[in-house]
């Protein structure tokens, strides 16, 4: 069985050193290690891993994954989210381009 990590989108409030206190937007501080990315300031987005952050947000796409996230606990709820994934609509998902070059491979793992 395969274990999978869900990224959470957070606001940086404050910076001491290499750690940042961080908002998900619902009101949930963390202390987040922000030593793998460069020039972070209180406001920005980050996207952040098991307490780390990983890369920067902007504003926009860090409401669509925390949409995305909503949706995902609707789901397991067993309610309907009908509008959180509104950047998928009218369009169909793409791969990221090293899974696409696998599937195009005829490949079913990457």
């Amino acid at each position: 069985m395969t274990a999978m990590c869900i990224g959470i989108p957070m606001r940086i409030a404050t910076i001491d050193g290499i750690a940042a206190d961080c908002d998900d937007g619902s009101g949930n501080i963390a202390t987040v290690d922000v030593s793998l990315l460069s020039g972070c300031r209180p406001g920005d987005w980050v996207l952040t891993f098991l307490g780390t952050a990983r890369r920067k947000l902007d504003s926009d796409e860090a409401m669509l994954i925390r949409d995305a996230l909503a949706a995902m606990a609707a789901a397991m709820r067993g309610e309907r989210s009908d509008d959180a994934f509104s950047d998928l609509i009218g369009r169909e998902p793409t791969l990221p381009p090293h899974l696409e070059a696998a599937r195009a491979a005829g490949r079913s793992e990457a």
